[in-house]
């Protein structure tokens, strides 16, 4: 073999080994990464609230807003003692108050019904803390838009507080009688639907209140108008701050200081 071709084999071979040494690195970097991943210590609050639901819980900055930014303001200009819970989070960028960040823990998913929210909602509590408060938002919201059956989505909403009193037989939920979405989006039939479950969220709050366990309804729609959409159906700033102050309304209530 000439010196040339035994050169080009020892190049070939050191390229074949920083390759391996390369893929190496990044293996052990995600491996790093999965173990920065794993859920935090359960949370030891007095007030460990979930905010459950889909994309109006979850936010989309710069695009939309969740109202859990301005509902946790609210909460710590009042000095509130609280822990937003749940196995998700965003990578929007918040400013900070009084020198706090933001806590970013929620159980929202853009585009989840009613039966995917059930049927993950066991494994989401396994890994947190049981809620003392859940914020309950838009039950139904997608269902109605993806025209689901609607006995369904009642059963499931019912199923969903099963749960989550099984998990803890003196958790205070609060459901929405959810807001409309933009008027040239809302046809006849959404219309329709979403008035009819904002009828039945009024029932279900009062026949799935126990003796240890609130349901409460909370209006989300009146006065809630197309200024404070940022879309057909997602919040804007203003939105977001109508929505959150509904929920700190009902909060201050039940709180325990």
């Amino acid at each position: 073999m000439t010196a040339h071709k035994l050169q080009q084999l020892k190049t070939s071979n050191n390229s074949y080994i920083l390759v391996l040494l390369t893929l190496a690195i990044f293996l052990l970097i995600s491996c790093s990464s999965d173990d920065d991943s794993n859920p935090k210590p359960p949370s030891t609050s007095i007030n460990k609230i979930l905010p459950l639901g889909a994309s109006r819980v979850e936010g989309a900055r710069p695009e939309f807003e969740s109202y859990r930014y301005e509902l946790w303001i609210d909460l710590k200009e009042n000095n509130w003692t609280f822990d937003f819970i749940g196995t998700q989070s965003d990578n929007a960028s918040y400013p900070t108050f009084n020198s706090t960040n933001f806590d970013l823990d929620h159980e929202g998913r853009g585009g989840w019904t009613s039966g995917q929210i059930l049927n993950g909602l066991n494994g989401w509590l396994s890994q947190t803390s049981s809620p003392d408060i859940v914020l309950f938002s838009s039950p139904g919201g997608n269902d109605i838009l993806q025209s689901l059956d609607y006995n369904q989505t009642i059963s499931n909403i019912n199923a969903i507080i099963d749960a989550l009193q099984a998990n803890n037989p003196n958790v205070i939920i609060i459901i929405e009688q959810p807001a409309q979405g933009r008027s040239d989006f809302m046809t006849t039939e959404l219309t329709n639907a979403f008035n009819q479950i904002r009828q039945d969220v009024l029932t279900i709050a009062d026949q799935r209140t126990t003796s240890t366990s609130q349901v409460i309804a909370v209006d989300m729609f009146t006065g809630f108008n197309d200024s404070f959409l940022a879309d057909e159906v997602h919040y804007n700033e203003a939105g977001a701050d109508f929505i959150a102050t509904r929920y700190y309304s009902e909060l201050i209530n039940v709180l325990e200081q």
